[in-house]
């Protein structure tokens, strides 16, 4: 048995099943240790340094202890943390996307996708440029600037060239004052080579989910096809980094096997990251396992409650308190309503699963890669955001001003950051309500950012957004950024 070493670029000793089957163990031992767990979310807090704050994080073994903790007080008390955590680095702010999915072609079995090859009855689709661009000017419509680009593994119908070629077409699609700013990458484990070239085309964020880090699960749930290669697969985000891409986004589906496991997983990916590359990741993902076509999640007996989900989403915001946390529309509202506050930064709007989805009146299901719960428009959730508190975000500047990787951690990790994402943030927000927003959510947005300015500590800063706006609902002038 390998053993285990977080600078090691080999999967089975980075994410060392004996190393988690032990992490397990001791929280368990501890997981109603008051005196620990009180120590923990002291280490935990976020401190004021300077104009700042500083956090310390927690290890995998740490942050399972929180998670295995059955005191009801504890667990509160935790969400407290977590939401100190999130308004210090992120402040009240959430970033909208939305994915797009280009093909769903794929040579992988995978037992919870209803693309895998097997499937004989879902519609097949690829979209050519022409399509391409349709669905961008109908996500452009809805007020987006941020997309997850989405395929299936098939190196045939979908090459590495095809997907070159379709990010290439999205950033040239500028519709009235539409423009996709920011195209961020979710595709199969590939090459160095192949990330050296979505690089080069202005890739964002690459995300890949694990799906789960138990390897024996891992290749009974890919029984076929390139993805059955767990190393390969796990190894991605190593080959991604020594490509250049210097933002990459973890994720697992929680529902394929034991939550407790897969969270200390995707911890240590984290914590081997930073170890190897000296930056954790820019995000980390909480999907659950969805019904779809061909699927059924109840075959899966690794679910896990509403509760238990929450608890999750404290507990990875409490262990790596910089990275970006999406949340996507796999969750309704309801879920969604109550995570916004214990971490996460961002969230999906008026999200179609389909290939194709978003130029049609009504939401095709027959090439859908999984149910979305939350099925309202682009407005509704930014009205939404806002009556709970957040300021509705549609940024990009960081990545196009260079502030990525190790730039942007160091920023995150300083307590800076916020000098830029407010201001950007409130921006963001005044275009969209400008141009795609209905009266009654356009008349909500100003009030907040009337209220929000007025936050903006520096006087230049503050100043300088204020014009900014102006110029924003007087002269049509758009993306000014900080």
């Amino acid at each position: 048995m390998a053993a285990y070493n977080p600078k090691s670029l080999i999967a089975e000793e980075f994410i060392s099943d004996e190393e988690i089957r032990e992490t397990l163990a001791y929280a368990e031992k501890n997981k109603n240790n008051i005196e620990l767990i009180d120590e923990l979310l002291e280490k935990a807090r976020p401190k004021k340094v300077g104009n700042g704050y500083h956090c310390a994080g927690l290890t995998h073994r740490e942050a399972s202890v929180l998670l295995a903790c059955e005191i009801p007080e504890k667990i509160e008390e935790m969400y407290k943390v977590a939401e100190e955590i999130k308004l210090a680095f992120y402040g009240n702010r959430i970033v909208l996307f939305a994915p797009l999915y280009l093909s769903n072609y794929c040579v992988n079995g995978c037992l919870y996708c209803p693309y895998h090859l097997k499937n004989k009855h879902i519609a097949r689709k690829k979209l050519t440029q022409e399509e391409i661009r349709a669905e961008v000017i109908a996500l452009q419509d809805m007020g987006h600037k941020r997309l997850a680009l989405e395929t299936g593994e098939d190196p045939v119908n979908c090459p590495i060239e095809y997907v070159l070629e379709s990010i290439k077409t999205i950033y040239g699609v500028h519709h009235k004052n539409g423009d996709i700013r920011r195209v961020n990458v979710n595709i199969a484990a590939t090459t160095v080579e192949n990330y050296r070239k979505l690089k080069e085309v202005g890739i964002g964020t690459y995300i890949l989910f694990q799906e789960t880090y138990h390897k024996e699960s891992y290749e009974t749930l890919h029984p076929t096809g390139p993805k059955h290669d767990y190393a390969y697969h796990t190894e991605a985000m190593d080959r991604a980094m020594e490509g250049g891409i210097d933002d990459v986004g973890l994720g697992v589906l929680f529902g394929l096997d034991k939550y407790r496991y897969e969270f200390a997983g995707l911890l240590m990916h984290a914590e081997h990251l930073e170890a190897v590359h000296g930056v954790g990741p820019h995000t980390i993902s909480v999907p659950r396992l969805k019904k779809a076509d061909d699927i059924d999640p109840t075959q899966f007996d690794n679910g896990i409650s509403d509760d238990i989900f929450e608890h999750i989403v404290a507990c990875i915001r409490i262990a790596v308190p910089y990275t970006g946390m999406i949340i996507s529309t796999r969750e309704s509202e309801e879920v969604r309503t109550k995570v916004l506050r214990l971490g996460i930064s961002q969230t999906s709007g008026a999200s179609r699963t389909s290939v194709g989805g978003y130029t049609e009146t009504n939401r095709p299901h027959d090439s859908e890669q999984f149910d979305v719960s939350d099925q309202r428009t682009v407005d509704e959730v930014v009205s939404w955001l806002m009556d709970n508190g957040q300021i509705p975000s549609f940024c990009t500047a960081c990545y196009r001003e260079g502030r990525t990787g190790d730039r942007f951690m160091s920023l995150c990790k300083n307590g800076q950051i916020l000098n830029c994402c407010q201001p950007n943030a409130l921006m963001t927000l005044a275009e969209y309500l400008e141009d795609y927003a209905s009266p009654e959510t356009k008349k909500k947005g100003y009030e907040l950012i009337e209220r929000e300015l007025l936050k903006i500590p520096n006087p230049k800063t503050q100043s300088i957004a204020r014009e900014n706006i102006e110029a924003i609902r007087s002269s049509n002038r758009r993306d000014f950024r900080f």
